[in-house]
């Protein structure tokens, strides 16, 4: 049974990074060699689903958190980092640091991906850690958590933008309904979270290299302005780019320039070539001091993207094993509510495959037959499925491994922290889209 193969490879995993302290690289490897073989990979073609797997994940996030995390060594080395922090903590005061976090997050992350928007933000974070003295899944947990709440749930993120396509619904109406849901339940996990006491167990500290260990005066710190323009050029570059590809229909060059400008990694390599003139020469700092900076956020990221793109080939091992044919073969012909099955093998194949944009994707081929019949708006079908997604994010999910390594925790921390918070969510979000669909039906009567 393909389910209890997935669930042999998790427990193996856990075994070996918490018992026998094995490297992460190394041991999701190991487990997605084995869970290759006895899926019935063929054992000369297990390297190349290695391969691909880890080429694709590294494809998709190795620009990005590289040159995010340069930018945020660069604000960080300069003191624009800490200016941002501070008057961050200024404006909402220390008790309401999370009330900041949340409120940043969302504002970045409704057009913002997950990893994109982490790497923006977490310099902050790290650096209103070191101002306030505060625990860091104290700063960090609740911008994770509202992170996580607008990419998984919201157009025009890649998972819910996939199924608003299959189901022919409008990702503007979408994005109309799903922010009532988002925004309240992802404020409401993200202030509750980190407060529960076994998180607040957890101390981790701050990981080395990716933030700068020096505390600035008010004078060598860069004027706001400036360290606030850096800090924000990216979203609007990307935030840009998909409000344009939203509203606009057809193909022309200054569309195709705008894609271009407002691409992740496009967007971040313009900011840093910004940051190194604003936080170097411009402010007295050689090009020698800003590459330093650079350099050392690289070494830094190093093993957490190795770890990352060793979970996308264990992610690429069970898509290649079959794992979403077979789930599709046993919920076939269920009979309960559309809204609820649309969501529910959402889930099954999130805690399958590990990435959520993959189940989502694979969730709608299954859902789209239901929708024809079901009387079922398509919009609140979308928000079904893309919030079912969000669900038990665990080690076969990349974004897993990027959550844990960056906040600096245990395999088992990580799992108490992140797999409990994204399962509420998507537990949550069934409940307000289904309170969604009977408040539609009550309107058009």
């Amino acid at each position: 049974m393909p389910l209890v193969a997935v669930g042999a490879g998790v427990l193996l995993l856990l075994f070996l990074m918490t018992r026998l302290r094995l490297n992460g690289f190394a041991a999701l490897l190991l487990v997605a060699i084995g869970v290759g073989l006895v899926q019935g990979i063929p054992v000369e073609k297990i390297p190349d689903v290695l391969a691909g797997g880890i080429g694709d994940q590294i494809g998709d996030t190795m620009l990005t958190i590289g040159l995010g995390a340069m930018v945020g060594r660069v604000m960080g080395d300069s003191g624009a980092a800490q200016r941002v922090a501070t008057r961050l903590v200024d404006a909402f005061g220390q008790q309401r640091v999370q009330v900041a976090m949340v409120v940043t997050a969302m504002l970045i992350g409704v057009t913002m991906f997950y990893e994109v928007a982490f790497v923006i933000i977490v310099p902050v974070a790290f650096t209103i850690v070191r101002v306030t003295g505060k625990s860091l899944l104290w700063v960090g947990l609740p911008m994770s958590i509202a992170l996580s709440t607008m990419h998984s749930f919201l157009p025009p993120h890649p998972g819910p933008t996939a199924v608003a396509a299959t189901f022919h619904a409008s990702a503007g109406l979408t994005l109309f309904y799903g922010l009532f849901i988002a925004v309240p339940l992802g404020a409401l996990v993200a202030l509750i979270w980190p407060r529960l006491p076994f998180v607040r167990r957890m101390d981790p500290s701050i990981p080395k290299g990716l933030v700068s260990e020096r505390v600035f005066t008010d004078e060598e710190m860069p004027g706001m302005g400036w360290s606030l323009s850096v800090a924000l050029f990216p979203v609007v570059l990307i935030a840009g780019a998909a409000v344009t590809e939203m509203a606009t229909s057809g193909s022309n060059t200054l569309l195709h320039t705008v894609a271009f400008v407002g691409s992740a990694p496009v967007a971040l390599l313009l900011t840093l070539l910004l940051a190194i003139w604003a936080f170097g020469p411009r402010i007295g700092r050689s090009l020698s001091d800003v590459s330093a900076s650079c350099t050392s956020a690289a070494q830094a990221m190093a093993m957490i993207l190795l770890v990352i793109g060793a979970g996308g080939a264990f992610k690429q091992v069970l898509v290649e094993g079959g794992i979403s044919d077979y789930i599709k073969e046993v919920t076939h012909g269920w009979s309960i509510s559309p809204i609820i099955l649309a969501w529910l093998i959402a889930v099954i194949l999130r805690i399958a495959l590990g990435s959520a944009t993959v189940a989502v994707v694979t969730a709608s081929g299954v859902v789209l037959p239901l929708l024809a019949g079901s009387g079922v708006h398509p919009e609140v079908m979308v928000l079904a499925v893309s919030c079912g997604s969000i669900a038990f994010s665990h080690v076969n999910d990349p974004g897993f491994w990027m959550f844990k390594e960056y906040f600096n925790l245990s395999v088992v921390e990580a799992l108490k922290a992140r797999t409990t918070y994204t399962t509420v969510l998507a537990v949550l979000g069934l409940g307000g889209v289904l309170a969604l669909e009977w408040s539609l039906d009550a309107l058009t009567l």
